[in-house]
């Protein structure tokens, strides 16, 4: 793992330069250059913590419902969470689930060192596409048990080419893999890791308390007023010139749009494109004022996973670019998802698709057939929404499942 090694010393060093005019970049190094002090300052040395280390928010969003039954089950027990990209650590920094929140630092020898003697770790829990080898060895050398969870291969990944058998030897330092699917245990079976349990994801049963739990909007409630409702969330451009110009057609339908990205040049973009509506964002919405508009935009962040228990219809953004974000937190209220043809490395769309509650849409034009044939046909719309929603239900219990399986039940 030499070559590998080197290589995280040159990304480090890159992102160090990119920290000299690149917001997110300067957020990691600053980050990172006080991982062991923010440990130190709030570890207890007598405790040994569980470890649980996600990407981003997304794989956070699939730890958490595991975190927060351990936190249920087992309130002794204490909590390390760690991310690697600043939008996951800065959104979920003050977590009140983990007792510590820090970065994981770049994985090189000597930082995995480091690291392992400054907290003692009794598990460690990585959280589906994070796999870093030199960690992994030096968790494995200590005799701390590691798993995998939610995790997902492919096969174009390194682990089963023929010239990533030293790369692939960072998976059998894992006591046990909890995979979402069969193609991916027979694909680890195929190098020789058979300590796999097929388990599904843990992001059902976290959009499932989410919608048990949900908030409710009243001004939100005054702009739907019972009208048939779109929901666009996390949208992006090549999105939303999509499905735009179709519902300047229907003034009937209500249309809420929350953009993956609302920096003041995005919101004005849509506002552009929405020349022929009434629209107004909810930032300056109100239960009076909002009585006589058709559209409105979410300018703010932390809500879409409640408004969407507003909707008829839900479009799901990133389809057009580099891939599709949450479908399961739309169709957990029974209503059919819409999304674009990036989305084969998603199970969940994969399944919704199977089982007729969400829909892949490549262009403007199958975008409208799709939408006509739901407003035309309201028996349509509501059994792709219940299908939606089954399927949500039924993915339940994957926590649980894994917990069970490491005694953590």
């Amino acid at each position: 793992m030499i070559i590998y090694t080197i290589g995280i010393y040159l990304y480090a060093l890159c992102i160090n330069i990119a920290s000299l005019f690149n917001k997110k970049a300067r957020l990691l190094i600053k980050g990172h250059n006080h991982i062991l002090d923010t440990i130190r300052s709030q570890v207890d040395p007598q405790s040994k913590y569980l470890w649980f280390h996600a990407s981003s928010l997304g794989e956070f969003e699939q730890g958490r419902p595991l975190i927060e039954r351990i936190h249920s089950k087992h309130p002794e027990c204490r909590i390390l969470l760690t991310f690697f990209s600043p939008s996951g650590y800065e959104v979920r920094k003050d977590y009140k689930g983990a007792d510590i929140v820090c970065y994981i630092p770049f994985d090189t020898p000597m930082n995995v060192r480091r690291f392992l003697d400054t907290i003692k770790i009794e598990k460690a829990f990585f959280i589906k596409y994070e796999f870093w080898p030199n960690f992994l060895r030096g968790l494995y050398k200590r005799n701390i048990e590691i798993f995998s969870v939610s995790s997902i291969f492919r096969d174009n990944q390194l682990f089963f080419k023929w010239y990533g058998k030293a790369y692939a030897k960072a998976l059998t330092y894992f006591k046990h893999l909890f995979v979402q699917d069969r193609h991916s245990k027979d694909l680890l079976k195929s190098i020789g890791i058979t300590d796999v349990s097929i388990v599904g994801d843990t992001r059902a049963d976290r959009v499932l308390e989410v919608a048990a739990a949900s908030r409710q909007f009243p001004v939100i409630e005054k702009f739907v007023n019972g009208d048939p409702t779109f929901i666009a969330g996390s949208s992006w451009p090549a999105d939303e010139e999509l499905f735009i110009p179709y519902f300047l057609t229907k003034p009937d339908w209500k249309l809420i749009i929350a953009p993956h990205e609302i920096h003041e040049e995005h919101l004005l973009e849509i506002e552009q494109r929405l020349k022929g509506r009434d629209c107004i964002r909810l930032s300056k919405a109100t239960p009076e004022n909002i009585k006589g508009y058709d559209t409105l935009i979410i300018d703010c962040f932390g809500m879409l996973s409640s408004i969407y228990r507003y909707g008829h219809i839900a479009y799901i953004g990133g389809g057009f670019g580099v891939g599709i974000h949450n479908v399961l937190e739309a169709a957990v209220f029974d209503i059919p998802v819409l999304f674009g043809p990036n989305n084969q490395r998603f199970r969940e769309a994969q399944d919704l698709k199977q089982v007729k509650g969400g829909f892949e849409i490549t262009d403007a034009y199958s975008l409208r057939i799709l939408i006509d044939k739901f407003i035309s046909d309201p028996g349509f719309l509501k059994k792709a929404g219940k299908n939606a929603g089954d399927y949500v239900r039924s993915s339940s219990g994957t926590s649980d499942r894994i917990l069970g399986e490491i005694g953590l039940d």
